[in-house]
């Protein structure tokens, strides 16, 4: 098989740009806004963002997450504490968030703080979870090596076993974590390469200035 030539695969853009005036004063207004247009048009996974870390080693780490959460107090996903990610974000809690919408021409950048949300809120979108969900949950120790599927399978089993009819509790190593955001790009793709690529950067807890970088 012909191997593709990569050099060749690009697409031009053609949607209408983004202009500093259009902006409004934080960077979670116009995220919604985005957010909605990805979902009326059908985007599969239109809350995935990227999510990357770097370890103890030094080591960076990039994985898809899904967002559960977006407010002025940043964007909350939930997982193991006791995963790889889980593990990184507690040896460097700096991280960065990427909203991967190719379909639209868009993308949004952020970098930010992250850190535990409340006993209360993890528990209350763990209760959210459809009961499979919860007990896959409780039943994997994510990220570590495992013998065989069977192996998750019985480990599952054995968590509905347990329960049996009753709620499945919240695993001590699972929760939500919060990305604070102090940096949020928005990226609008524009013909010729011309991109629109405009910067929130937080002044203190509640201003942003804004900034227009070269594409």
């Amino acid at each position: 098989m012909d191997s593709l030539d990569l050099a060749r695969l690009r697409r031009e853009y053609s949607a209408a740009g983004l202009a500093e005036p259009e902006l409004p004063a934080a960077p979670m207004q116009l995220w919604h806004r985005w957010l909605a247009d990805a979902v009326a048009a059908e985007l599969a996974e239109a809350n995935a963002m990227v999510l990357s870390t770097v370890g103890a080693d030094g080591a960076p780490s990039s994985r898809l997450v899904l967002c559960k959460g977006a407010d002025d107090a940043g964007f909350v996903f939930f997982t193991n504490y006791g995963s790889r990610k889980g593990l990184a974000i507690g040896a460097e809690p700096r991280v960065a968030l990427l909203f991967p919408w190719h379909a639209l021409g868009r993308q949004v950048r952020v970098e930010g703080t992250a850190a535990k949300t409340s006993y209360d809120e993890s528990s209350a979108y763990f209760a959210s979870r459809p009961r499979g969900a919860q007990m896959s949950a409780a039943a994997s120790r994510q990220s570590t090596v495992v013998p065989s599927r069977a192996s998750l399978e019985e480990a599952v089993a054995a968590v509905a076993s347990s329960v049996g009819e009753g709620a499945v509790p919240l695993p001590d190593d699972w929760g939500g974590y919060r990305v604070v955001p102090h940096v949020v790009e928005f990226w609008q793709g524009r013909p010729d390469r011309l991109h629109d690529r405009l910067v929130y950067r937080r002044t203190d807890a509640f201003a942003w200035t804004v900034e227009r970088l070269a594409p």
